[in-house]
């Protein structure tokens, strides 16, 4: 390996610095979007359903740490993109 520093090496400047992803960018956060509520929806029913299963056989709200989880991944996963909105345009400085 060489000893040599690393040097910094500048960005190329598109236009006003703004980054623009295009439209193939936006079809697949709104296909993310979707799969991400319904993975939500899916781990819902799933712990819905293991909790049913363990009140019958009389076991403990064990399973509510899974529906926190679960909840908790459907609230990041509902606020993740009004958040990129919010911060606006990325701009390379």
């Amino acid at each position: 390996m060489s000893s040599a520093p690393f040097t910094q090496v500048p960005l190329a400047a598109a236009g006003d610095g703004a980054f623009d992803p295009g439209a193939d960018a936006n079809t697949l956060l709104d296909l993310l979007a979707w799969l991400a509520t319904a993975a939500g929806v899916a781990g819902v029913l799933t712990v819905g359903t293991l909790m049913t299963l363990a009140l019958r056989r009389g076991e403990g709200a064990e399973n509510l740490k899974q529906f926190g989880f679960v909840l908790g991944a459907c609230v990041l996963a509902a606020t993740a993109g009004p958040l990129v909105t919010a911060l606006g345009t990325l701009k390379i400085a």
